[in-house]
């Protein structure tokens, strides 16, 4: 199904969706000011921008940190549920990630590191049932499955 903006008598556009209302999410996305955006996610705002250096006031994370904060955030979430099912302790769990750019184009995320600090000693086999678990969380296997991705213009 294509995105196709109709504008009513009202002057508002009216947008058919992407997919159903069944299984379609949606996220908006408006300019703020210079290089910065505002994120609308259900009841939430967030700010995404670029640096000084790349012309923007950093008043929030890039898109490309947005991504990676996503793979962090959700080997964190599924890291703590693992924790929480071993009536382990999860509070002050942590994921440290680093990331590298392409040098080559196109622009791309080249490798992300993720290291887990976790607020407990677990033994091996826990470590390596973590490690399965986290390692298949939401965002890893859309990366390894990509979804299909369609732009149209309004």
């Amino acid at each position: 199904m294509n995105d196709q903006a109709t504008v009513p008598a009202s002057g508002e556009p009216h947008h058919t969706p992407l997919l159903s209302a069944q299984t379609a999410q949606h996220v908006d996305v408006t300019h703020v000011s210079g290089q910065a955006y505002g994120v609308f996610i259900r009841d939430h705002e967030l700010t995404v921008d670029q640096p000084f250096a790349a012309g923007g006031d950093d008043d929030g994370p890039t898109p490309v940190e947005l991504f990676v904060s996503s793979l962090a955030t959700c080997v964190a979430y599924y890291a703590g549920r693992f924790l929480q099912r071993h009536h382990l302790p999860y509070e002050n769990l942590r994921v440290r990630c680093e990331f590298d750019m392409a040098d080559d184009r196109p622009a791309r995320v080249a490798a992300v590191r993720m290291r887990i600090v976790l607020p407990v000693r677990l033994t091996a086999t826990e470590r390596g049932a973590l490690l399965a678990v986290v390692n298949h969380c939401t965002i890893h296997n859309t990366l390894r499955q990509p979804p299909d991705v369609s732009v149209a213009v309004a």
